[in-house]
């Protein structure tokens, strides 16, 4: 039994249209840009695909894309968007669910801190090997999240904000000793009341991860900053790692 929470329907039927800013060409087209091109001429599979924020704009790049998804909910926006034929997604979780195909993908990809969503390190551990299981080799795992941004903790404090507007609050809470945290969001609905959302995860460093592809048989191929390549520093809020399969 997974520890990721499952998103629900109510959640899913909002959730291409809440964080307009994922779906931004600024954001998308780099994204799309780097898989594209670490796929090569193979196929990708993507972990936890969603309603295919990312699946169905790579597939229309022209990369074959399977999916697996734990929320069913999800699974049909997705479906709602292109047939089984043109993308096929399996529903389970992406530690254990192993694909048709597996051993022959040239990329797997787990984007937007979704890793995070695996609330131990057993199970983190589990989705890299599993990442790694259907790998050809020289293929490549990418995995785009946060640094934990545990830098901007005052003395005593356990929350962070990422987001202060007039339509939406949010704040991060963490507790260091067991490297849990939970997202609160607060927004305004049309009819001027407020929805309050949380969410639990696991946060991971990236020295971390690197470990848990070592385990997997992976090597760090690259990080950046960002999926336009930017270098990674000790100030990047996020990394794109890049992990690849010895041929």
């Amino acid at each position: 039994m997974t520890s990721s929470e499952v998103w629900s329907a109510e959640t899913a039927e909002r959730y291409d249209d809440e964080d307009r800013g994922m779906f931004a060409p600024e954001v998308l087209e780099p994204t799309i840009e780097l898989l594209a091109e670490l796929a090569g001429e193979g196929p990708a599979l993507e972990l936890a695909i969603g309603t295919g924020r990312v699946g169905v704009p790579l597939r229309e790049r022209g990369v074959p894309v399977v999916g697996i998804e734990l929320s069913e909910p999800m699974a049909a926006r997705l479906r709602a968007k292109v047939d089984e034929a043109t993308l096929p997604v399996t529903i389970g979780d992406m530690a254990t669910t192993v694909v048709d195909g597996a051993g022959s993908f040239t990329l797997v990809y787990l984007v937007y801190n979704t890793i995070s969503n695996l609330r131990t390190q057993d199970e983190q551990v589990e989705c890299v090997v599993n990442a790694a299981r259907h790998l050809s080799p020289g293929g490549r795992f990418v995995i785009e999240v946060g640094v934990p941004p545990l830098r901007r903790l005052p003395p005593t404090q356990t929350a962070v904000p990422f987001d202060v507007g007039d339509e939406h609050v949010g704040f991060d809470t963490f507790d260091l000793a067991t490297q849990q945290s939970t997202s609160h969001h607060f927004t305004r609905e049309a009819d001027g009341t407020w929805r309050r959302d949380a969410g639990r995860f696991r946060f991971t460093w990236p020295a971390e991860l690197d470990l848990m592809a070592r385990i997997a048989g992976l090597q760090l191929e690259a990080r950046y900053g960002d999926w336009d390549r930017t270098p990674f520093t000790e100030e990047s809020t996020k990394h794109v790692s890049v992990w690849r399969k010895p041929g």
